[in-house]
């Protein structure tokens, strides 16, 4: 098993479904993938691969989900990890949302909704290089 874990966090089960598959055909099993529907269910995982040693490289997040938005929960991501490289995955963020983001979750991209499998293995192969 993999010690490093790309997490993705959308509301939306066939988008968590497409990540899923499309990750792990383009990744095959050099990362574990973790899925949650909501900022609060990241957390959870979050916290349990913290506790597992697991490294989290990178979080793919959805902007407009319930609760929090993913603007917000990079924002919180950030504060605490400094370390993990944040994506927004989003069909619906407005650019205000996106440049606070980039300003205060060190967003390192923007993927917009729908999103083709080649830009999404281009932005976590450059992501995983950055």
């Amino acid at each position: 098993m993999s010690d490093a874990a790309i997490l993705c966090v959308d509301d939306e089960a066939v988008v968590i479904a497409a990540l899923k598959s499309q990750l792990q055909r383009l990744f095959g099993r050099r990362y574990l993938y973790e899925f949650a529907q909501s900022a609060e269910e990241a957390w959870e995982i979050i916290s349990e691969l913290e506790e597992e040693s697991i490294k989290i490289l990178i979080i793919v997040s959805d902007w407009l989900m319930p609760n929090v938005k993913g603007d917000e929960f990079l924002r919180q991501v950030h504060q605490q990890f400094p370390q993990i490289v944040t994506v927004m995955l989003t069909g619906q963020a407005d650019e205000a949302a996106i440049e606070r983001a980039r300003q205060q979750a060190n967003l390192y991209t923007c993927l917009r909704k729908p999103w083709k499998e080649s830009d999404l293995e281009r932005v976590i192969t450059s992501a995983l290089s950055h």
